[in-house]
């Protein structure tokens, strides 16, 4: 085999393992380089060379880093960006990107994900409309502010196609086996965001911060449960999911930055956080080594929460309820 047909061997074992198993390989090849199945199929057999025009549409198409295909050693790492805002992703698009994502990681045989969150997973804020509804507000209003987005005052209820979106993404959040990292700052950023809410008056009634305490109350006994049962389901349903799925960790220092790591059939993908929502995205093998090197070595660095450790999670659930229970008497407050 010379050296090129081994490039074209690795790059399509890495399309193959990024699509899903109803998507037929030489179609989607086909169509997408505009040519007939016959020579798509003399291209996956390695009888004819790719072009280099070919090659960067076939790497860019299904996100697939060159240097990973060419074995290439070098300190430069490319990064896709999934970005809310001016020239990226309406929050609507981007979730429904995100969507599609989640379930090409779920349709394959070996998956697992490492999540080092700094804020609440934004899986998770589809478990309530509330919380939904309160981030899509701050998001449009205060983060990315949006001239055609027109509400002053928050209201606590999400538009319907956005949170049905949502839901999907947390069912196939919650189908994937999972390790998350948590510190008792994770829930603080929310919090902030409401106070601010509160004291710049965007809150339409102040009971409705009342409310939003105690939907999050709600949300902390569920993860609790799901950590004290090692997987995860959807609140409201029986408690059924498979033994050690979820895995919850806590860090008694801080964590960082909001991390994620994808492992996929064998193939790593890294998601990194910026400007509290935005993502940069990279399989580069060795930056994605680093990233899992780290997120373990922060995992020995914590005690495991799930499982059998009743009295470490009560404590921590505790400590995370109090700092609700602070929000909630400072907003109750109508001095």
């Amino acid at each position: 085999m010379n050296e090129n047909s081994g490039i074209q061997e690795r790059l399509f074992q890495s399309v193959k393992s990024r699509l899903a198993p109803n998507i037929s390989f030489v179609h989607d090849l086909s169509e997408l380089l505009g040519i007939s199945y016959d020579s798509a199929y003399r291209r996956i057999r390695g009888q004819k060379d790719l072009t280099l025009e070919e090659l960067k549409l076939i790497c860019t198409h299904y996100c697939i880093s060159m240097d990973e295909i060419l074995n290439f050693q070098s300190d430069n790492v490319s990064f896709n960006t999934m970005s809310i805002g001016k020239g990226g992703f309406t929050f609507e698009s981007w979730l429904n990107t995100l969507l599609v994502e989640m379930n090409n990681i779920y349709d394959c045989r070996n998956r697992e994900i490492i999540y080092a969150a700094k804020d609440i997973p934004i899986f998770y804020y589809f478990e309530f409309p509330e919380i939904a509804a309160f981030k899509f507000f701050f998001w449009h209003k205060i983060l990315i502010p949006n001239a055609d987005y027109k509400i002053d005052h928050l209201i606590l209820e999400a538009p319907e196609d956005l949170f049905e979106t949502g839901r999907k993404l947390l069912r196939c959040y919650m189908r994937i086996p999972v390790m998350e990292i948590w510190s008792e700052h994770t829930i603080s950023s929310v919090l902030r965001q409401i106070e601010y809410c509160l004291e710049s008056g965007f809150f339409g009634q102040r009971e409705d911060a009342v409310r939003l305490c105690n939907v999050l109350d709600l949300w902390l006994d569920h993860v609790q449960s799901q950590a004290e049962h090692g997987f995860q389901y959807m609140l409201g349903r029986p408690p059924e999911g498979i033994e050690n799925s979820y895995k919850l960790f806590q860090n008694e220092v801080l964590v960082n930055d909001n991390t994620i790591l994808v492992n996929a059939n064998g193939h790593k993908t890294a998601y990194l956080t910026y400007n509290i929502i935005n993502q940069l995205i990279t399989n580069h093998p060795a930056f994605c080594l680093q990233i899992e090197d780290s997120l373990k070595n922060l995992m020995q660095k914590s005690t495991m929460i799930s499982g059998t450790s009743a009295k470490e999670r009560y404590r921590f659930f505790n400590s995370l309820h109090e700092k609700v229970k602070l929000l909630r008497q400072k907003t109750e407050r109508t001095d």
